[in-house]
């Protein structure tokens, strides 16, 4: 496989479309406001993780009675 990452293989995008992507946020957004864009979308992502951490074991304990 000769993509670097595999989400990008999985979705169909190559190297030049991300730098594409990441240009048109750039002067959507400016420089200032991607921190902050990034920082909020951490936060969703590890609050997803914990809410399916706390499902998965919230099912392994039923399982387990």
């Amino acid at each position: 496989m000769n993509c670097i990452t595999i989400v990008p293989c999985l979705l169909g995008v190559g190297m030049q479309e991300l730098l594409l992507i990441a240009l048109v946020v750039l002067l959507l957004f400016g420089g200032s406001k991607i921190p902050e864009l990034m920082r909020g979308l951490g936060k969703g992502v590890r609050s997803f993780k914990d809410g399916m951490n706390e499902i998965t074991d919230t099912d392994d304990s039923d399982s387990k009675k």
